[in-house]
């Protein structure tokens, strides 16, 4: 259903991910050790938000469907496979990357390994990072166009006020390309 401000609000719960190329979506979280990566084809106009618990599984864990979506190694992969069913290209993707919190004093740094994992996959994959809000010892609540590639990101305080950190804003268009098979090296 379509809201009074235009947009189709989803909601992108712990250990689940969703594609779109709605110009009218908006996808939502609310992350705290967690990590939210937005990833997006500006060519394509098509993108995606996964939502990770940690980065990896723990030793030999078995693993079902479900729950290999909790962690960041398995998200990543999902959600960029799901983009390229839609139509995006894996080498025009784009990113931006939220929370990693650490939340409890005198606990494990979990956000701060989530936000570490995130980037160094980004790194490996060659996909640009064009906005982060990570780390830090609050909640955030993260808004995603996903044709569009916009965000904002709210830091979420003990009573609930927002306050805007990252603000929406359009990706720069990147050229088209036309793809003769050759390798350009920069």
């Amino acid at each position: 259903m379509l809201r009074q401000d235009g947009f189709r609000y989803r909601n992108v719960p712990q250990g689940d991910r969703f594609v779109s190329a709605d110009p009218t979506c908006m996808l939502t979280t609310i992350l705290g050790s967690c990590v939210a990566a937005c990833l997006f084809d500006p060519v394509a106009q098509i993108g995606g938000m996964n939502h990770f618990l940690l980065a990896h599984p723990h030793g030999n864990q078995t693993l079902d469907r479900v729950t290999e979506q909790r962690y960041g190694v398995h998200a990543m992969e999902l959600l960029i496979n799901e983009m390229q069913k839609a139509g995006a290209d894996r080498r025009r993707l784009r990113a931006h990357l939220y929370g990693g919190g650490n939340l409890h004093a005198g606990m494990q740094a979990i956000g701060t390994a989530n936000g570490d994992f995130a980037r160094r996959f980004l790194a490996d994959e060659g996909i640009p990072l064009l906005a982060q809000d990570l780390g830090g010892t609050s909640a955030r609540r993260v808004e995603f166009q996903p044709a569009l590639g916009r965000a904002r990101s709210r830091v979420v305080t003990d009573h609930g006020v927002e306050r805007a950190l990252v603000t929406p804003r359009r990706a720069a268009p990147l050229p088209i390309v036309e793809d003769d098979g050759d390798v350009d090296l920069f």
